[in-house]
């Protein structure tokens, strides 16, 4: 029996966790990214870096992509490259828009020249939507783009309408925050654990903020199950709302800390114009997967303590 072909496209958090899972379900893994350097950090990290294949990809040129396809013949296509820094998008305003837009704009451009019928999901940012009374659906408007960023992650998202038109199999995978032990000691929540850990004082933004963090593995688990649906487009979230006092109270609660006497706020973390609470929907995505019976199962206090034990 053949076994399932999936290519992933860069070779950040996401995608290792979603190799990790798929090797469980018997795929085939080729992983491409445009780093040497880099490529084999977290599949390391995960122990399944001897269980993938790596190739090196230029997404800007299509003779490359073209060949890496006609070589591998690919059953699904899980775009999940792309500079997600909003600060750094200022910065690096080309690199952004073309490794989260014209990339993405290739893949799809090649698969209806030559009519296949691979599936091709793109990892997008739930934040281009504006909130509704705090949450946000696939019925909310789009926000006006303030950052390269966010104006690259509106492209792709239309442009997987498009092409949807065109009878390609693509999909939008829309998310919030994803928390894991392999992201960067400066996220938040990874962030406040180090020092509650070694009960030292952190420095922090507004805490008054409410935020939608999952878990690595129930977002991975819900791309899954997603590739058994039909071309759509999704939010994959926790759908739970956790503010970064809350943050603090738990990090700090496990050694058995007031969280006040450990923390100040600095200016310089705060966003302008920052909206107070954002939540991503999933109820419709649950209703989706209701068959594979999909819910996230770790958000609050559980999150924190996955992240805290795992340092």
């Amino acid at each position: 029996m053949k076994k399932t072909r999936s290519l992933i496209i860069g070779s950040g958090v996401i995608g290792a966790y979603l190799s990790k899972l798929l090797l469980k379900k018997k795929h085939e893994i080729v992983v491409t990214s445009r780093s040497k350097k880099k490529i084999f950090k977290n599949y390391k990290k995960l122990k399944i870096s001897k269980k993938v294949f790596f190739k090196k990809l230029n997404v800007l040129k299509k003779k490359e992509i073209t060949k890496l396809l006609q070589n591998i013949r690919p059953d699904n296509i899980f775009y999940m490259a792309g500079q997600s820094s909003i600060p750094k998008s200022y910065i690096l305003k080309k690199d952004t828009i073309n490794s989260n837009f014209i990339g993405a704009k290739n893949f799809l451009e090649i698969l209806h020249q030559k009519k296949y019928k691979t599936k091709f999901f793109k990892a997008n940012s739930g934040y281009i939507f504006k909130p509704k009374n705090g949450k946000i659906n696939l019925n909310c408007k789009l926000i006006k783009p303030s950052n390269p960023y966010v104006y690259a992650q509106q492209k792709t998202y239309k442009f997987i309408k498009q092409f949807r038109q065109k009878k390609i199999n693509c999909y939008n995978l829309l998310f919030m925050q994803i928390e894991s032990p392999l992201r960067e000691n400066s996220f938040l929540i990874k962030k406040v654990c180090l020092h509650a850990k070694k009960k030292k004082k952190v420095v922090v933004g507004n805490i008054n903020t409410v935020r939608d963090y999952s878990w690595i593995e129930d977002i991975v688990n819900g791309i899954y199950y997603i590739s058994f649906l039909k071309p759509c487009d999704l939010i994959l979230s926790s759908g739970k709302r956790l503010s970064g006092k809350q943050i603090l109270d738990f990090a700090y609660s496990f050694k058995k800390l007031n969280y006040k006497d450990y923390y100040s706020e600095d200016k310089k973390f705060f966003r302008k114009n920052e909206t107070k609470i954002v939540i991503g929907s999933n109820s419709f995505t649950k209703q989706k997967l209701k068959k594979f019976n999909w819910f996230p199962k770790i958000h609050g206090k559980k999150l924190v303590k996955k992240i805290y034990d795992s340092l």
